[in-house]
């Protein structure tokens, strides 16, 4: 059975974490073939969202530290430039909205995975937890960039330090991830999510998208600039034509992603 599970249906990608008895715990396998799945997604105009979980009991526990302890193991610095950043640019980079759905622990890198997705919703049993001060390291795979731009300086700091366990309530409180479930209708909930992202006009949602990354490092003059240009292209769109017509025509939009 393949440690990353990838299936289409009704132009959602689904990905699956795929070590449940590992906690979905990384390896070189895995974050590799979970690049791998998310160049597909890039690459497949039928994919228009991407569903991204863990199989089992949670979402993903973070590097497999038998891995890192096996002395012919990969070093950190192969963990970082060839497993995780190469993961979380390509999410922030895939023109198509990336769902989070988070089931169980998400713990250090695996957290950071989920916060860098464009949705993040979690279970009611869910909790997130900045791991790395447990064994001596600092947040990786983008922690320190998302987690002060989510939930503020002090609370990122203190997260980050301490490495207390949130819970899906507490994140979603503190604006962490977009919205918790009960764990009796997370799974329906999270599929209708999933839908309607992949019928809404992508095109548009790809160019907002690159606006938000950018937003972070630009000078307000230079945001303004970047909308004008990609607002542009987004009125240059079949999706947006057709949004015009159904708003006068009164009638649902059928978006095509083009």
């Amino acid at each position: 059975m393949s440690s990353v599970l990838f299936e289409i249906r009704d132009h959602i990608a689904f990905i699956t974490l795929n070590r449940p008895e590992k906690l979905n715990s990384f390896n070189r396998e895995m974050a590799l073939l979970l690049q791998n799945r998310l160049d597909e997604c890039a690459s497949l105009h039928e994919v228009r969202a991407v569903y991204l979980t863990g199989a089992g009991k949670g979402f993903s526990a973070g590097q497999d530290l038998a891995e890192v302890a096996d002395p012919n193991g990969p070093p950190m610095s192969t963990l970082l430039a060839q497993h995780y950043n190469p993961i979380i640019t390509r999410i922030r980079h895939l023109p198509k909205p990336v769902l989070a759905a988070v089931r169980g622990v998400a713990a250090g890198a695996g957290a950071n995975i989920a916060l860098c997705c464009d949705v993040v919703v979690a279970s009611a049993s869910a909790s997130f937890i900045q791991a790395f001060s447990k064994i001596g390291l600092i947040p990786d795979s983008g922690g320190t960039y998302f987690l002060p731009r989510l939930i503020g300086w002090q609370r990122a700091s203190a997260i980050a330090m301490l490495g207390d366990r949130i819970g899906a309530a507490e994140a979603e409180k503190m604006g962490m991830i977009y919205k918790m479930y009960d764990d009796g209708e997370f799974e329906g909930a999270t599929m209708t999510l999933a839908s309607v992202l992949a019928q809404l006009p992508t095109k548009a949602l790809a160019y907002t998208k690159h606006a938000l990354n950018n937003s972070a490092g630009n000078s307000l003059e230079a945001q303004l600039l970047l909308e004008d240009e990609l607002q542009q292209q987004a009125a240059r769109t079949k999706d947006y034509a057709e949004g015009v017509q159904s708003f006068l025509q009164k009638r649902p939009a059928e978006f095509k992603g083009e």
